[in-house]
């Protein structure tokens, strides 16, 4: 009897420490699994290029009002996995939060600084004119050569009709006037710090509403200015390329760096919040 009950606890303990050694396996592979999406060479970029097709947003926040994440969370997690399971991204959040709160914390700050504030596509729509239309592409990494080999870190919204001042710019954002005037490669220039933190850079203006200062507050759908082919050159040169709108946007990383972002699906997702205005109004 006592040979046998030694079995028993011998089998039990060796149950519960096979259990154990399971358990810690499926946690050390979970924190693996995490670790490895974030020493990744690709995981900044992933997040620079902000590939968020409008589906994927309204997928975000149908997931955030069903579930205890937010929005921003399933919207982070779309873009690290880029993947649109909800179950695959609970899973990736439940591991961010258990080994990573400090990085997820992090990373939502970022799509917070993008995309909490939007609120209108920033070149309205003209109600008596139907010539004056525009069109853009991802050209985010493009070449560019003027100043040196770099990489295009925006979206240019070009004029279909390519004339200086015919096209009004508006503010996609409520904000704060950051920067304004002129820059070598963006011409006369607007920035605006919106209250989530984004920066969001309005280049190659024609010219500016009305004389704006560093602090002055601005309203979404405010009229910054109108487009033009400003840049590229001395203050006042133009004609350096064709009539267009370059967007930028910028955020601060865990660093304090500034980090710019692609701006392309944000606007592709802002399109069908525009505004209108008459062409009489802006002459």
């Amino acid at each position: 009897m006592k040979y046998l009950k030694k079995v028993v606890i011998h089998v039990l303990t060796l149950t519960a420490l096979l259990l154990c050694i399971s358990l810690l396996t499926v946690r050390i592979q979970q924190a693996a699994k995490i670790a490895n999406l974030f020493v990744a060479e690709d995981t900044k970029e992933l997040l620079r290029c902000q590939q968020v097709p409008a589906d994927v947003y309204e997928m975000a926040v149908e997931y955030g009002e069903q579930s205890g994440f937010s929005a921003y969370e399933y919207l982070a997690a779309a873009i690290l996995t880029e993947n649109a399971e909800q179950g695959v991204l609970e899973e990736y959040l439940s591991l961010l939060k258990q080994y990573y709160p400090k990085k997820l914390q992090e990373i939502l700050k970022i799509e917070l600084a993008v995309w909490e504030d939007l609120k209108y596509f920033p070149v309205p729509l003209c109600e008596t004119d139907g010539a004056l239309t525009t069109s853009y592409e991802n050209s985010w990494k493009f070449e560019r050569s003027f100043g040196g080999e770099r990489q295009h870190e925006g979206t240019d919204i070009m004029a279909a009709v390519n004339e200086r001042g015919r096209y009004p710019i508006v503010s996609m954002t409520d904000g704060t006037v950051e920067k304004v005037g002129w820059l070598k490669l963006g011409g006369y220039r607007i920035g605006v710090r919106s209250p989530s933190g984004g920066y969001y850079y309005y280049a190659h203006l024609y010219d500016y509403a009305k004389d704006f200062k560093e602090g002055d507050e601005v309203k979404a759908g405010e009229l910054l200015g109108f487009m033009g082919d400003s840049g590229y050159g001395e203050e006042g040169t133009t004609g350096q390329f064709a009539v267009h709108l370059h967007v930028g946007i910028y955020v601060d990383d865990e660093n304090g760096e500034e980090m710019s972002l692609n701006p392309y699906w944000a606007l592709k997702w802002l399109e069908p919040q525009r505004l209108y205005f008459r062409e009489q109004l802006v002459k």
